[in-house]
């Protein structure tokens, strides 16, 4: 956990450092998902669905086992009063022999490097390289100085939409499956006449988001310029609200001293009378 405060507090002091020093050039930063690439990837779903199907068939064994345990103490509690001390003694170590199967059972399949773990990683290795070949690729040709994941430790208390590159990087996953897929010059010559498509569709949404961008900045500068607005007007009514009242504790101050000065005046006339 320290470890991972430190790569923390050292990756944000480097970017912070960057990015003072190439203010004026102006860095290109994005993040991906890598749990929404996942999930739109069919190769990884149809194995993860495989996966679970493993995994259930696994927990159905486990309870079968774990219900068979409970059957023999059950039984036991049942025949102890006809069973010797011998008897007893036996059944309960044939009891602890069938737990202790099962919990190497549990281990073998849910351990830390149980089954479920291996496999979980073979099925996302294959994933992640084509991630990181498209990750590289969007980086260079479009000049980005920084693409994070946002769904690793590197935690991102805020992410724009307009950063989120996933849907290129799963576009180029697509492409590069149906690339192995082919088979005939035909084929391959549509693909690349797609792939010419692809390209002049990701211009356009790049072009896009930079439009939005740009009336995404001039709504908050709008904004930015109201709110300065209403706080002044807000401030000069505060002021004036302060200088009446100020006024009118004055004036109740001077009545007030005015008529205890005159009811002294009073007291004095009396006394001297």
């Amino acid at each position: 956990m320290k470890t991972k405060g430190l790569l923390l507090v050292t990756a944000i002091s480097w970017l912070f450092f960057t990015t003072t020093i190439h203010a004026q050039k102006g860095i290109r930063i994005g993040y991906i998902d890598m749990s929404y690439i996942l999930e739109n990837v069919p190769e990884y779903n149809e194995a993860s669905s495989d996966l679970e199907t493993k995994i259930q068939k696994w927990k159905v064994e486990i309870e079968a086992e774990l219900k068979e345990v409970e059957e023999m103490r059950k039984d036991l509690n049942n025949e102890r009063v006809l069973l010797t001390k011998e008897l007893i003694e036996e059944r309960e170590e044939d009891i602890l022999f069938k737990e202790k199967e099962i919990l190497e059972y549990q281990q073998k399949r849910f351990g830390p490097n149980g089954d479920l773990f291996i496999q979980k990683k073979r099925l996302v290795q294959p994933v992640q390289d084509q991630v990181f070949v498209a990750v590289q690729e969007i980086a260079k040709n479009k000049k980005y100085d920084f693409i994070f994941d946002k769904s690793a430790d590197l935690v991102m208390l805020y992410s724009a939409d307009r950063f989120d590159i996933s849907d290129q990087v799963l576009l180029r996953i697509n492409r590069a499956s149906k690339r192995k897929q082919l088979n005939s010059k035909r084929e391959r010559k549509n693909l690349e006449r797609d792939e010419q498509r692809n390209v002049e569709q990701e211009k356009e949404v790049s072009d896009r988001q930079r439009e939005a961008q740009r009336r995404l900045s001039e709504r908050e500068q709008l904004l930015a310029q109201r709110k300065a607005e209403r706080d002044s007007i807000r401030a000069v009514k505060k002021k004036e609200f302060e200088e009446r009242r100020a006024k009118l504790l004055e004036l109740q101050k001077r009545r007030k001293d005015s008529i205890n000065a005159l009811k002294a005046q009073r007291e004095n006339i009396k006394n001297n009378n």
